[in-house]
């Protein structure tokens, strides 16, 4: 389909003087007409600040729910997931780079309207929606009317969470469940390697456990970076007194890409003393991921030990669940299906 310019009006912006100020995460961007926002889906017109990027599409793909990663988010169901380009922080370690990290207008993309992106999903025959691949909160407007188009749908996203708390909450009336990436546990570590604050981000937890959101956290260990000890029990500390021990959180190993090629891969044994600290400091369902091991990506019940989901990869096998409930004990977990 030939490109198509809806010139959709942004939503979180004002007017100041000749200028405007995009109001959809805490950059705060001045875009001048003409110009872009830092992320490069606002584009400044003589009358408005416009949505750029709004119906570009760069991927869609059918993944199982646990590559998101989600693992209590309808386990073993397929989610058909989609992505735009651009993303308004700049990881040094971006691991999509090729798509994040591309202005609009600079790489190839097709059109799709709301209502096509949700008929192509129920083609798929599943009722599940993910936005990820790239940063989606950029894709604000868009992923809306996507939502708009199909509220039989349930939708999810994969999302930095560096975004504004007043845009959040609106998202939150939509979306049934976030993944939401913590870089680092510093403010250092998010200026220097990531281009942004933490404090934004841990704000935007906050508010997507208040508005009830099933929220799941990936920390992404890089060594020497974001791997000490003490940042890792700081972190889990923080999951557990600010949104919940029940919160699933999953450390995922780091690979050489983009502009960190000197860093090596994260050890095993420093992604397993992770998990072994955030359960120690009072987490109860932690993960070990993008690599196998025998049983850190396995779902025990917290209060009997019971295995209630065995994972090996993407193969998933529902061991002892009766709805969200142990079937040994009846303890129920915080499980969606």
């Amino acid at each position: 389909m030939a490109f198509i310019n809806p010139d959709i009006e942004a939503r979180h912006y004002r007017k100041e003087g000749e200028s405007y100020v995009c109001e959809l995460c805490p950059h705060y961007c001045r875009i001048a007409v003409d110009g872009f926002g830092r992320c490069g889906s606002r584009k400044g017109e003589a009358d408005k600040l416009v949505a750029y990027n709004y119906g570009k599409v760069s991927s869609i793909a059918l993944d199982p729910v646990e590559k998101k990663p989600f693992y209590h988010y309808h386990p073993k169901e397929k989610v058909f997931s989609v992505g735009s380009i651009g993303c308004n922080l700049s990881c040094r370690f971006c691991q999509n780079y090729s798509i994040s990290m591309s202005p609009a207008g600079k790489k190839r993309t097709t059109f799709e309207y709301p209502d096509e992106v949700t008929a192509l999903c129920r083609q798929e025959r599943t009722h599940l929606l993910a936005f990820t691949y790239n940063e989606p909160v950029i894709w604000f407007e868009y992923m809306i009317d996507v939502m708009l188009s199909d509220p039989g749908i349930e939708y999810s996203i994969v999302t930095n969470g560096f975004i504004n708390e007043g845009p959040m909450r609106e998202l939150c009336r939509y979306f049934k469940a976030m993944n939401i990436d913590i870089k680092g546990f510093t403010d250092q570590f998010y200026r220097e390697i990531c281009g942004g604050s933490l404090e934004p981000v841990l704000k935007a937890v906050k508010v997507a456990s208040e508005e009830g959101v099933h929220i799941e956290l990936t920390y992404m260990v890089i060594p020497g970076r974001n791997d000490d000890d003490g940042e890792i029990a700081m972190f889990s500390e923080w999951v557990r007194d600010n949104v919940s021990p029940d919160t699933p959180v999953h450390f995922t190993r780091f690979h050489p890409d983009y502009m960190m090629m000197d860093v090596g891969l994260t050890p095993v044994d420093s992604l397993l003393k992770c998990r072994e600290i955030a359960i120690n400091n009072g987490l109860n369902y932690v993960y070990v991921g993008n690599i196998l091991t025998e049983d850190s990506a396995d779902t025990y019940c917290p209060e009997c030990g019971n295995l209630v989901i065995r994972r090996t990869g993407y193969q998933v096998d529902i061991v002892s669940l009766d709805g969200n409930r142990c079937t040994h004990c009846r303890h129920r977990q915080n499980i969606i299906r």
